[in-house]
């Protein structure tokens, strides 16, 4: 496989306008003007994004399409219902431009008809990264007007361009908001390439954009391994450092070590904990290496489901600015593949449950048995350390009787306090690991893993396999998500 290993930038920009157009050809040309300038200052393609009611979204509609972008539209209500809006010589235009939509996405099936319109523009505005509006400066005329979704795009400090339908000048607001390039995109795409390999699903559903984001993940995964910093064992070895430096202390103490090296050894523990500290704050490794490893994971998540006819709407929920552009980029190639190349149920059920679910399974099933083991020794540790712990100083209140010279300094005066220290080091290492909620994760998703293996094999409609797939990569996604909330979150200290 020699696809390249980058992935494409998308931009989308949104409208909103009036149905009622007094010079239609004048807002032609401005809307051209605008749509060229936005292509020159923003690599990648633009895709354009809006409604298709009669007047000013479908003029802008055909402006995109004529200008060689691609069209998503929006609608408040199915077309069956939208029609109703419209006069038959309106809706004959607005029907005849439909099928030339790379994607339908109707917003409200139920609620009230102004409330749909109303969220039908704020849609248009959320999946934008420009949002252009044809508008009167009036306020509007009922709820859903282009006047709300204007205010809507301004309080969330979207980069706009205001048409004004009387002069037709167009003016920006908030363009310093703009980001031509996403800089995680271009980071990811500038890593070196990972080793190739051959693909993982049916041969129906190897394509260009298949090959591609293969190669991607390949590379991603493979940058998260090498930079993988062991983060959780050099924690591990700032609470070792510093239980070392105590027990260090407490022994001069007990026996009365009066040895040159034994503040320099507590002085070189503490400064090792120091500067393991300082390294992982400050190095910078541990920030890419945690992007890394939830790019690799997000981008294997879009190839397991790819083969769907209905590209999963997997990452609507993921709400990371740092990965906006990538799950945006892998949702679109993953669409227009599924249009252009469709799969068998058959050979995408095989193809999933051997590379997507067996897999995953052995992957839990292994962490488990890896974290169980370590979870139950550090938890055997903590209570042998406490009862210890308590029997020296239950002896020492009691003072038993004389002992011989050293097991005195030991018993009475050593151990009383090292032994809870290693204790709540135990715990500390526990925390450090995360090992209890790691196998309460694990032995989830092993079961539900199980789960879904059953009912995918029975699965007899693409309905039915959609949702369990999607319910599965959400688990799996969340299972990430956690991860890196409580990675990043342990960064920041």
């Amino acid at each position: 496989m020699n696809a390249p290993s980058s992935l494409p930038q998308f931009h989308i920009v949104g409208f909103t306008g009036h149905r009622q157009l007094d010079q239609p050809r004048l807002i032609q040309d401005v809307l051209r003007a605008i749509l060229e300038q936005l292509r020159r200052e923003g690599p990648g393609e633009w895709i354009a994004l809006s409604s298709a009611a009669a007047g000013a979204d479908t003029l802008f509609a055909r402006q995109a399409l004529a200008a060689g972008l691609a069209w998503h539209v929006v609608l408040p209500l199915p077309p069956a219902e939208f029609r109703k809006d419209f006069s038959p010589e309106e809706w004959k235009t607005v029907e005849a431009l439909l099928p030339e939509a790379g994607q339908v996405r109707v917003i409200g099936e139920n609620g009230a008809r102004d409330d749909n319109y109303l969220d039908c523009g704020m849609e248009t505005v959320n999946g934008c990264d420009v949002f252009i509006a044809l508008w009167d400066g009036r306020p509007a005329r009922g709820k859903g007007g282009t006047a709300e979704v204007v205010a809507y795009a301004r309080e969330l400090k979207k980069p706009l361009v205001i048409i004004d339908a009387a002069t037709f000048e167009a003016r920006r607001e908030n363009f310093a908001r703009f980001a031509p390039h996403d800089h995680n995109l271009a980071y990811f795409n500038a890593l070196p390439r990972g080793p190739e390999a051959p693909a993982v699903v049916a041969e129906a559903a190897v394509a260009p954009a298949f090959e591609r984001i293969t190669a991607f993940q390949r590379k991603v995964d493979l940058a998260a391994s090498r930079g993988a910093p062991q983060y959780r064992r050099l924690i591990a070895s700032i609470v070792v450092l510093h239980v070392l430096a105590t027990l260090i202390a407490a022994a001069a103490l007990a026996f009365e070590w009066h040895f040159a090296t034994v503040p320099w050894l507590k002085l070189f523990c503490l400064l090792g904990a120091l500067g393991v500290a300082l390294a992982l704050r400050y190095a910078g490794t541990h920030h890419h290496w945690v992007h890394c490893r939830l790019a690799a994971e997000i981008t294997r998540s879009a190839l397991a489901t790819w083969g769907l006819p209905r590209a999963a709407p997997l990452f609507e929920d993921l709400d990371l600015a740092e990965f906006r552009q990538l799950t945006r980029t892998l949702h679109i190639l993953h669409r227009r593949a599924a249009a252009a190349q469709p799969v068998p149920m058959a050979a995408f059920k095989q193809s999933y449950l051997a590379h997507r679910v067996d897999d995953q399974l052995a992957y839990y099933r292994h962490r488990l048995d890896r974290a169980l083991p370590l979870l139950n020794r550090l938890r055997l540790g903590f209570w042998i350390a406490t009862v210890l712990a308590i029997l020296c100083t239950a002896a020492y209140a009691l003072h038993l009787g004389e002992l011989r010279p050293g097991t005195e300094e030991l018993l009475y005066y050593f151990l009383p306090i090292a032994l809870p220290v290693v204790a709540a080091a135990f715990i500390s290492l526990i925390s450090v690991y995360d090992l209890q909620r790691r196998v309460a994760r694990y032995r989830e998703t092993e079961h539900l893993l199980e789960s879904s293996r059953s009912q995918i094999t029975f699965s007899q409609t693409w309905t039915s396999l959609e949702r369990i797939v999607q319910k599965t990569e959400r688990a799996l996604l969340q299972e990430v998500l956690e991860w890196h909330a409580i990675t990043s979150f342990a960064e920041s200290h």
